[in-house]
């Protein structure tokens, strides 16, 4: 089976695309490759971002590789946090410090519209390639589930009465941003004939 390097940290990102891309490809992590360190994400967009990663990654090993970078953007906040969703409440915050200052801008905001957006960059050959997914939905009041990480708990995606945390796993995976941009970079691999 042919390998493709996922330039990631998160632990939930690589078992979720490892889910999306079974029996396809094998997904090779930075620590199976001995890579510990951080990868930086100064991008003013999750597009420069997802780039970043990937050709961080990709000059350091000089193999092919791909990496993504997600964010949630509330019309009310103005797009917030979006770029800035996994580090909301600062540097070094756990997902449960993000949702609760999420929760709290929102507090007693009736609108309540978000969305999620992933950009995936892939480096093939040296070249890079960019798939993009997204989905609309809104930020409950109070989180509701226990499955997925982040900000699932709190969004409710449109024409579902679950938000991603309730959901099964097969089920988010197959409507999510991260899941319709994983999809995108499938065909494509496919397609290129690897």
């Amino acid at each position: 089976m042919k390998k493709i390097v996922f330039a990631t940290n998160n632990l939930n990102k690589l078992s979720e695309a490892k889910a999306l891309l079974e029996n396809i490809f094998e997904i090779v992590s930075l620590k199976e490759l001995g890579f510990e360190g951080d990868i930086p994400e100064t991008g003013e967009t999750l597009a420069e971002n997802a780039s970043q990663k990937s050709h961080f990654i990709f000059e350091l090993y000089g193999l092919d590789c791909f990496a993504d970078d997600t964010g949630l953007g509330v019309d009310a906040l103005g797009g917030e946090p979006g770029v800035y969703s996994a580090r909301y409440a600062g540097e070094q915050a756990t997902y449960e410090e993000n949702v609760t200052k999420l929760l709290q801008k929102l507090k007693g905001e009736p609108q309540r519209k978000a969305r999620f957006k992933t950009v995936i960059s892939l480096i093939l050959d040296g070249k890079e390639f960019q798939f993009e997914g997204s989905v609309d939905g809104r930020i409950l009041e109070k989180r509701s589930g226990d499955s997925g990480f982040g900000y699932d708990p709190v969004f409710l995606p449109d024409g579902y009465a679950e938000s991603f945390a309730e959901m099964p796993a097969e089920l988010k995976n197959r409507i999510s941003h991260r899941g319709k941009a994983v999809e995108k970079l499938v065909r494509f691999l496919k397609s290129s004939d690897r």
